[in-house]
């Protein structure tokens, strides 16, 4: 692939965006490769946790605009279908998914990262929602996530003025998990990797997934799906692993099983 970096290192996948020279704007072969990539980790079970990343001086800027001007309505369609598509698949992976953002996130890069669990950002990073400057609304999902990040209000604030938003006052609209300074960006969001991969793989995907669905549920349905999630992991030898483990006061290793 060429507009897509993979690596794995042991149980992390690390997927990044690689048009440096375009600040990693998503044109449609990206996005293609985006989504086979995507498609892959969701059917890895040696993957446990995901990071998604930017080659360069930017996460991603967004659509390629450049592109854009060359592209029929049709082709913009079937474009934003495209964007939409890759990012939910990426929203719903069973595994943690972390953004860590450098440099430039701007519309659909500021949606890549609202598509993930997690967002960790240089202290230099400047992001934003800014599709209504240029006459379009966010397209890949961000005018229904971001409001349930933040709250309608901010949501609303920060989507119709367009507004670029740097680390710090990120920080606090509660958009981004954590910030970190930029020298040290993969080594901290290394290590908040490294929190979750210690845990029992498939109590992960088991809690984000009771999570996830119980979001969009009432609070009896909520419950229901977390017990079956639960039930999903007692007949685990990770269960039983955890708990020889606490007995011979030894850290598990656990095996996703």
């Amino acid at each position: 692939m060429e507009t897509i970096h993979y690596e794995q290192k042991g149980n992390l996948a690390i997927v990044t965006l690689n048009r440096p020279d375009s600040m990693n704007a998503f044109n449609y072969d990206m996005l293609s490769e985006l989504g086979h990539v995507a498609e892959a980790i969701r059917i890895n079970p040696d993957i446990r946790v995901v990071i998604f990343a930017g080659s360069g001086k930017a996460f991603s800027v967004g659509a390629d605009l450049k592109e854009r001007k060359t592209l029929t309505e049709q082709k913009v369609r079937r474009n934003v279908y495209k964007i939409g598509e890759v990012f939910s698949t990426i929203e719903n992976l069973p595994q943690p998914t972390i953004a860590m953002m450098n440099g430039y996130a701007f519309g659909g890069g500021m949606e890549l990262a609202l598509a993930c669990d997690f967002r960790i950002a240089a202290d230099d990073v400047v992001l934003g929602l800014t599709e209504t400057s240029l006459a379009i609304i966010p397209g890949a999902g961000g005018t229904q996530r971001l409001p349930r990040l933040i709250g309608e209000a901010k949501a609303l604030e920060l989507i119709l003025t367009a507004r670029r938003l740097k680390a710090d006052e990120a920080l606090a609209y509660g958009v981004l998990t954590k910030v970190v300074n930029q020298d040290s960006l993969l080594e901290e969001t290394g290590k908040f990797a490294d929190l979750m991969l210690a845990n029992g793989p498939i109590a992960l995907q088991q809690a984000k997934f009771a999570i996830k669905q119980g979001m969009n549920a009432d609070l009896h349905t909520g419950l229901n799906i977390e017990r079956k999630a639960y039930e999903m992991t007692i007949p685990t030898e990770d269960r039983v692993e955890a708990l020889t483990a606490f007995g011979e006061k030894r850290k598990p290793v656990f095996k996703g099983k």
